[in-house]
Parts: structure tokens; C-alpha cells; sequence
């Protein structure tokens, strides 16, 4: 049997996601946090019951799986490749007709530091990318990412190991584009393994009710000091 998506398929997820309510929600899942259905119709900005609806719909089509704990219901994104295909849209619709829309400090946050799905993405995220490419830790190009050995001497003495990894089908490193600042950020295992460190560390905590993190004293500190990445926590100034 193909493996090939047909037309019809395409067109079917697409108009799965062609509904803002349902973008809203998936939007809201790509904080890599399983949400209740009434946190999700906050999201989306529709009854209960329409939310009830296009869950269903959503958990049909395996873009989203169901979690049930005891009398409690919870909703995540199905895979990362979901996670993927809702970052890439992100940056398409990102790369639209410019709308003046002032900055707000949400925004702000947003894009100095955040997650998507389970790894960083922001500034924060470019910065560390760059940072261990210049350093020779790890290889980049073409969306695939390779960690050399020196990378992973690197890696275990900050606290990750990359050998639990190898067993699973998951790639071990690649990039995912990033929409606000339009260059490739680390994902795979490692990008989430980054990400579970600095949240450990309490270099970065997250900010309730929003995908943003705030870089802590502590982890401003250790950043520049263990990955020698500019003080990109404070936000360049804009234009108005």
C-alpha cells in the first residue's frame, strides 16, 4: 500500500485546519501542554459544545489524541509531525500582507523565548543554534542535523544524554523553522532534550496561560556562560 497522500487526503486535513476555531485550538496545543476541552473553547472562542465537535473531528483525523484520567479528559497534539505542519503554516501566514499591529509585551515574550511543541523556539532558540553550530557541536543543513562527537561530550556533561535516544524512529536532531524570526531552530530529540534541561535547571520557566518563557536570573546567567549566547532577553528596540 502508497505511503503517498493522495489529493483528496491533503484537502482533508487542510480543510480540518482551514476552520480558525480548530486552528485556535491546535495553535493552543503547540505548547506541547495537554489541555482540558474548556481550555481549548477558551482558545478557540466558541460554545462547549462547538468545541465538543471539533474535537471529534480532530481526534478522527489523528491530528490530535485523547487522554483520559479518571473522570478528566485531556487533549494533546496527535505527533510532532503535527506540531511541524502547524509551524510551517505559522510561518506562511507569518509571511503575509503586513498589518500594523503594535507590539504588546506578550508579544515580545513570545518572541524572545517559547515553546513549540516540546523544544524552544524564539530568539533564545536561534541563539542556541547558532551558538552550537559556531562551536562545532553540531552540523546543520537542509533541515537534518548532525551532533558531532566533541556535541556530545558537550551534551552529556550539561545533563543530556543522547544515547537514550537512539532506539526511538524519532530523528535525533533537525531543524524546524522558526515563524517569528524566519531561520531554523533545533527540534528532534535534542531540541526537546534542551528544552526538558533548561526547564530542570529553572534557567527558563513558563509563563501561565501563554507559550512563553521567561528566562530566569539564573538562567541568563548560565546561558551565557555555558553556551556563550548573547543577552538576546533584552528586546531590541523597535521602530513604531
Amino acid at each position: 500500500m502508497s505511503n503517498i497522500a493522495s489529493g483528496n487526503t491533503i484537502a482533508g486535513v487542510a480543510s480540518l485546519i482551514g476552520d480558525a476555531a480548530r486552528a485556535n485550538i491546535l495553535s493552543a496545543l503547540m505548547g506541547g501542554h495537554a489541555l482540558t476541552a474548556g481550555e481549548l473553547a477558551r482558545h478557540a472562542g466558541v460554545t462547549a459544545q462547538t468545541t465538543s465537535g471539533h474535537l471529534a473531528k480532530l481526534v478522527d483525523a489523528a491530528l490530535i489524541s485523547l487522554e483520559k484520567q479518571g473522570r478528566h479528559r485531556y487533549y494533546r497534539l496527535a505527533s510532532p509531525e503535527v506540531a511541524q505542519a502547524m509551524q510551517s503554516l505559522m510561518v506562511v501566514a507569518a509571511t503575509g500582507p503586513k498589518r500594523h499591529h503594535p507590539i504588546g509585551p506578550r508579544d515580545e515574550a513570545m518572541r524572545t523565548a517559547r515553546t513549540c511543541y516540546d523544544h524552544l523556539a524564539g530568539r533564545l532558540a536561534l541563539a542556541l543554534a547558532d551558538s552550537l553550530s559556531e562551536r562545532g557541536y553540531v552540523s546543520l543543513a537542509d533541515g537534518v542535523g548532525i551532533v558531532t562527537e566533541e556535541g556530545a561530550r558537550f551534551f552529556s556533561d550539561f545533563g543530556i544524554d543522547l544515547a537514550a535516544d537512539r532506539r526511538s524512529k524519532r530523528p535525533l536532531c533537525r531543524t524546524c523553522l522558526d515563524w517569528s524570526e524566519r531561520r531554523p531552530h533545533l527540534a528532534g530529540h535534542l531540541g526537546a532534550a534542551i528544552l526538558a534541561r533548561l526547564l530542570g535547571l529553572k534557567w527558563v520557566v513558563r509563563s501561565p496561560g501563554t507559550r512563553a518563557l521567561e528566562i530566569t536570573s539564573s538562567g541568563q546567567r548560565g546561558l551565557v556562560a555555558t553556551f556563550q549566547v548573547p543577552p538576546i532577553w533584552r528586546a531590541p528596540h523597535r521602530p513604531r
